[in-house]
């Protein structure tokens, strides 16, 4: 993908992806997409190797990107992300979208289940998010102007067996993007929640779902570009016609 270059950072709006992991993965997707469009984009995630990798594949394609290794559940490091993504630079100016892509799934029993892991599924892919968001309201109100992306999934809609942490832990983060939507959206930001309605043709699904991989065929899994375009899109909605919820899913999937 070619990177888009402006003459003028200091005024170009940067982007914050959080929740980035390995290249062929959803959040490196979205950090070259919004880069694409001469965005600077800074990289949010747990793994110092993984997101530098990302961020070295935006500026070898021309782009413009820095890093932050950080805990989306720790408040101290969502805060200090925050300043650092709302400090005008010679990088760009302040951000105007966050995408929240944090999130971690596997099937589990429930009677098996210990309660730490059960809180350890809520506190990434729910009461993150309550921080990202809460944090990009206090900033982006101010503004009156701010896009924040939820990456959701197909468990915030239903519960599947063996899915009762993921899926009670997706749907709340739904809500609170709902709510946020009622909230922020009359002051001026744009809060969306994506249902991901499918496998995502990258690393994670690859190496640790081989079989559904096989069983979905070709084209059955989300292509990580085509869902970083619908992101793209909806931060570029007029405000007039905002979308909120957005599902995308493979042509061939049943729902």
């Amino acid at each position: 993908m070619s990177i888009a270059r402006e003459t003028h950072a200091s005024n170009r709006p940067k982007a914050v992806v959080i929740g980035v992991g390995p290249e062929q993965g959803l959040g490196a997707g979205l950090s070259r997409r919004f880069a694409a469009e001469g965005r600077h984009v800074v990289i949010a995630g747990r793994t110092e190797a993984k997101i530098e990798r990302v961020r070295e594949s935006i500026v070898e394609a021309g782009g413009s990107a820095s890093t932050v290794v950080m805990d989306v559940t720790n408040e101290a490091d969502v805060i200090r992300l925050f300043d650092v993504a709302m400090r005008a630079d010679e990088r760009g100016g302040s951000a105007d979208l966050i995408a929240y892509n944090a999130g971690n799934n596997q099937p589990l029993d429930l009677r098996t289940m210990e309660a730490d892991v059960f809180e350890s599924f809520w506190r990434l892919n729910c009461f993150g998010g309550f921080l990202v968001g809460r944090e990009a309201a206090r900033r982006f109100v101010p503004l009156g102007r701010g896009s924040i992306l939820f990456s959701g999934a197909t468990g915030a809609l239903r519960g599947l067996p063996n899915f009762a942490h993921f899926a009670s832990s997706k749907a709340g983060l739904r809500m609170l993007a709902q709510s946020m939507a009622r909230e922020f959206g009359p002051l001026g930001l744009h809060v969306a929640h994506v249902v991901i309605d499918g496998g995502i043709d990258g690393e994670r699904v690859h190496t640790r779902f081989t079989e559904h991989v096989q069983q979905k065929g070709p084209d059955g899994l989300l292509d990580i570009d085509a869902i970083a375009d619908a992101f793209w899109s909806l931060h570029r909605q007029h405000r007039s016609a905002w979308t909120h919820e957005l599902d995308l899913r493979p042509f061939k999937e049943a729902f």
